[in-house]
């Protein structure tokens, strides 16, 4: 091992043929022996190093339980300082950065607001703003690495503060400086808006997401100035949806905390806007976010929020969309009759809804993307009741891919990888590895770390001692995508 990335196993371990023949086919049951007979590290000493539980690695090595989780993966190889090209897995952050970052100071912005630190004010909504953007525009990788260890906030720290959101907004002091934008400029601050939305949803990840802070930090600055109040109103729903996209990027980047922040700034700003329906479509993101941390609960508090702050103005493409969330949140809480009844009350809503009557932030949500969600759902209870949902959830996914086809990019992605996995847990093999290579041909497509993740869970089903030469080609795929 090179001396820049010491580790706990002795020297010349890794060089080791055995070992590198273990490590190479994923066999840590041989592995773990290995290094407890030749670097003299106990069971507890390689537990604690990978963030694994002394059982959890006993099992390993008595062969009672297999390494199938490609995030387990990552921890050997970084807590044990493996190299990632002997486990397939492309270089470590510390063999190319080997100092430890563990006193960098937090980033501005970084720490969630609470309601009176961030009052319901339209000026304090843009001080968040500068506050956010002048901080994401300068981050360096040191301030990065920081970021992306910071964890979305639960609870009642997340859903207190936003009680708020049901209050008219606060007056606010007058800017000094008089603005000079017209219904045009607006216009073209609204057109790039809903550019960025549009790409996003096609290609995910952040590789734009420094071109989407740097539009905000200019709308941010427009409305420091004194604009007609119609300008100004205008203004605030551009800088939601703005803020909007920051959070799904940042997400999509795996910056949770950032991503909850930016959340945070676009409930603000469409609540300065006026805008309850915007703000509901804001609220549902977060609630999203919530389920994709297994936090349900907080998800459907969220989404209750929403309903009732848009109970009257909200559309049915908004309505439905919002019962599909609650739907989500049933299922994660395993209340199969309540997923049912409120995805029927989604589709009902559905029905009602008619092209160019709603924003078109929502025109996203149709029969294809019901189809979608609804079979994600229903692929959630399979995994624990296969025989009964599984077969359902894959006749919904097959309807969202014949409808929305491959220019939905990251939908298409994850409609792929979820229809793998149902043909897995079906038992069909020879349909599941076909499923499998087109989820990985559609997941290159795209630069969303959800993609990736949702990849990661189907890894697991490629895994195993009997497992066949097409699955393991399979497997491989999947491995070689996950480490690049």
């Amino acid at each position: 091992m090179e001396a820049t990335t010491p580790g706990p196993l002795a020297a010349g371990l890794l060089e080791r043929e055995d070992v590198r023949r273990a490590l190479a086919e994923h066999d840590f049951a041989s592995t773990f022996a290995l290094i407890k007979k030749y670097s003299g590290l106990s069971q507890n000493r390689i537990a604690s190093a990978c963030h694994l539980t002394p059982g959890k690695v006993s099992a390993i090595i008595n062969g009672q339980q297999q390494v199938t989780s490609f995030d387990v993966i990552c921890r050997i190889s970084d807590g044990l300082r493996i190299p990632g090209r002997l486990l397939g897995l492309a270089p470590r952050d510390w063999e190319t950065r080997p100092g430890q970052e563990d006193a960098l100071p937090q980033m501005e912005g970084e720490r969630p607001s609470t309601e009176d630190e961030v009052p319901w004010r339209p000026d304090a909504t843009v001080d968040l703003a500068v506050k956010l953007t002048r901080s994401d525009l300068v981050m360096d990788r040191r301030a990065a690495t920081r970021a992306l260890a910071g964890a979305a906030i639960t609870g009642t720290t997340l859903l207190d503060p936003l009680e708020g959101w049901l209050q008219p907004a606060g007056a606010a002091a007058r800017p000094r400086r008089r603005g000079r934008l017209g219904p045009r400029e607006v216009e073209e601050l609204e057109f790039t808006a809903r550019a960025f939305r549009a790409w996003d949803h096609k290609y995910g990840g952040g590789l734009r997401r420094k071109a989407v802070l740097g539009q905000l930090s200019e709308v941010a600055a427009h409305l420091d100035e004194h604009q007609t109040p119609q300008v100004e109103q205008r203004l605030y729903q551009v800088m939601a949806q703005l803020a909007g996209t920051a959070a799904t990027m940042a997400w999509d980047t795996g910056f949770q905390r950032r991503a909850q922040n930016y959340y945070l700034l676009a409930l603000r700003a469409s609540h300065a806007g006026g805008d309850m329906v915007l703000g509901a479509n804001v609220l549902a993101g977060m609630a999203r976010q919530m389920l994709y941390r297994d936090q349900p609960r907080d998800a459907l508090e969220l989404i209750r929020l929403a309903q009732d702050g848009a109970r009257h103005v909200a559309g049915p493409r908004v309505r439905a969309m919002l019962h599909t969330r609650e739907a989500w949140a049933y299922a994660a809480m395993g209340r199969t009759a309540a997923f049912r009844r409120t995805t029927d009350q989604a589709a009902e809503a559905l029905t009602d809804a008619k092209p160019g009557e709603e924003p078109h932030w929502i025109t996203y949500f149709d029969e294809a993307e019901l189809a979608g969600t609804t079979g994600g759902r229903l692929l959630d209870l399979a995994r624990h009741n296969p025989k009964q949902h599984a077969e359902a959830a894959a006749t919904e996914i097959r309807h969202a891919l014949a409808k929305r086809g491959l220019e939905a990019g990251r939908s298409h992605a994850l409609d792929r990888i979820g229809l793998a996995q149902c043909r897995f847990l079906l038992g069909d093999v020879r349909g599941a590895v076909e499923e499998t290579h087109r989820a990985v041909d559609a997941a290159r497509a795209t630069r969303s770390s959800r993609v990736r993740a949702q990849l990661g869970d189907l890894y697991p089903y490629t895994v195993g001692n009997s497992a066949a030469r097409p699955v393991r080609e399979a497997r491989d795929r999947i491995r070689d995508l996950l480490s690049t």
